[in-house]
């Protein structure tokens, strides 16, 4: 029996090119080069027909350790609380002020990306900020 080795996380979105270049910019991800015969993604996307442009984009772990993030247009908007969600890990080994001074530092940056802050919990050790992409999607910072 074989293990799995290689995955990557797909998220359901509005705008799929917006919403992954917010996460390049989070996570310091990059946009994979065209698939073989395009000189650029978007000369890809419009080999394809006029309802699929746009529909799909992508983003990797430039240092290739990460799993790949892709995105893929839903007809739906986002009604509840996502089941999954990714916890991006900036102050890890850090613990009481120490770790809420790297937490804050991280959300005000990505509040300038469009991220929405939801909520600080802390019990004075351990501490995590609870937020949101620009489309709505939850998602901490650790």
């Amino acid at each position: 029996m074989s293990s799995t080795k290689e995955f990557h996380v797909t998220f359901d979105c509005a705008q799929p090119e917006r919403v992954a270049r917010f996460w390049c910019e989070v996570l310091g991800y990059v946009v994979p080069p065209p698939p073989k015969g395009s000189d650029t993604g978007e000369e890809y996307d419009r080999s394809r027909p006029a309802e699929e442009w746009g529909a799909r984009f992508a983003c990797v772990d430039p240092s290739g350790v990460g799993p790949r993030l892709y995105f893929q247009r839903v007809p739906e908007g986002k009604v509840v609380k996502n089941r999954v969600h990714l916890d991006v890990r900036v102050a890890t080994g850090l613990v009481g002020e120490e770790r809420l001074a790297a937490l804050e530092a991280e959300c005000t940056r990505l509040l300038a990306l469009g991220a929405v802050r939801e909520r600080l919990l802390y019990d004075g050790h351990d501490a995590c900020i609870v937020m949101r992409d620009i489309e709505g999607n939850e998602f901490c910072l650790d």
